[in-house]
């Protein structure tokens, strides 16, 4: 590993109130980074050597600093200037127009953090004037005028996300339907209209997830051919949610009781949405064991 690779690798998110800091201080946390907010400039270096004693734990962090700072932001670029010098620090400067500003805190209704007695223009062009030098060296400026917090979050995956790392994290849950959909679940498929393996006597005792019960189910008549069709069509779902920035998703398999059909199901369709573009996968049973 190159001492580059080694380093600590922080980003500070700042730019114009409004401008989107907290979309994207989300996504970075969706992306696996430490996320600390409103941090005061003067503990970017304790927060930096505390990362650093982590190891593992937190090899990414990033911090956004702000206005919010008030009289300790000024110290800001001095401070980034300070820790490039062994740390590999990203400056990502967040800017729109004046009118998309005037236009978001108009519609939250909450004043200007610098307005005072003054307009929320005031406040904008206040803290532009506060903002210009940092802006001056930021390693990325976005301007976000005409981005919705969907394509900034998109923004921030593109820029920010590892090498390799999963677009979208999928649960494949097997249930009972006669215990409830689960009510996080973002796609359900039956598969009770395959036999039900509960009324053959040696493998009742059984559940989905021994080799005699699922060869019994996934040997059954338009098991196979579910399985393949189900994993086509989940394909291009999967690839949207990745492009619509959707991290997480779950999809429910569910039987009668959530011991035998939808367990094997899960798995094997487990086993098949592993191999598309950018998907992790891990399975859970949710009423296994509940009869």
């Amino acid at each position: 590993m190159g001492e580059e690779s080694a380093q600590q690798e922080l980003v500070i998110v700042t730019g114009m109130s409004g401008a989107g800091r907290s979309t994207v201080a989300d996504a970075l946390e969706d992306l696996g980074w430490y996320v600390v907010d409103n941090l005061p400039p003067q503990m970017l270096r304790p927060l930096v050597d505390l990362a650093e004693r982590a190891g593992a734990s937190l090899p990414r962090i990033a911090a956004v600093v702000d206005i919010r700072g008030r009289d300790f932001f000024a110290e800001l670029q001095d401070i980034v200037q300070a820790l490039r010098n062994g740390v590999n620090v990203r400056v990502m400067f967040l800017d729109a127009s004046d009118a998309a500003l005037v236009r978001r805190f108009e519609s939250v209704r909450r004043p200007h953090p610098l307005q005072d007695d003054g307009t929320i223009l005031d406040g904008i062009v206040a803290e532009r004037a506060r903002m210009q030098a940092i802006r001056e060296t930021a390693d990325l400026i976005v301007d976000t005028s005409e981005l919705n917090i969907h394509q900034l979050a998109n923004l921030v995956t593109e820029s920010f996300a590892e090498s390799g790392r999963a677009g979208v994290h999928v649960t494949v849950v097997s249930f009972g339907f006669k215990y409830g959909l689960p009510p996080d679940a973002d796609l359900v498929a039956d598969a009770r209209f395959l036999p039900n393996p509960f009324w053959v006597p040696e493998l009742r005792p059984l559940t989905g997830a021994d080799p005699a019960v699922s060869e019994f189910v996934l040997g059954q008549n338009g098991a196979s051919d579910f399985i393949a069709a189900y994993t086509a069509a989940l394909a291009p779902v999967l690839a949207g949610y990745q492009r619509e920035n959707k991290r997480h998703a779950t999809i429910a398999i569910g039987c009668t009781g959530g011991k035998h059909r939808s367990v094997a199901i899960a798995r094997e369709l487990a086993a098949r949405i592993a191999g598309l573009p950018g998907v992790a996968v891990n399975v859970k049973d949710r009423d296994l064991g509940r009869e």
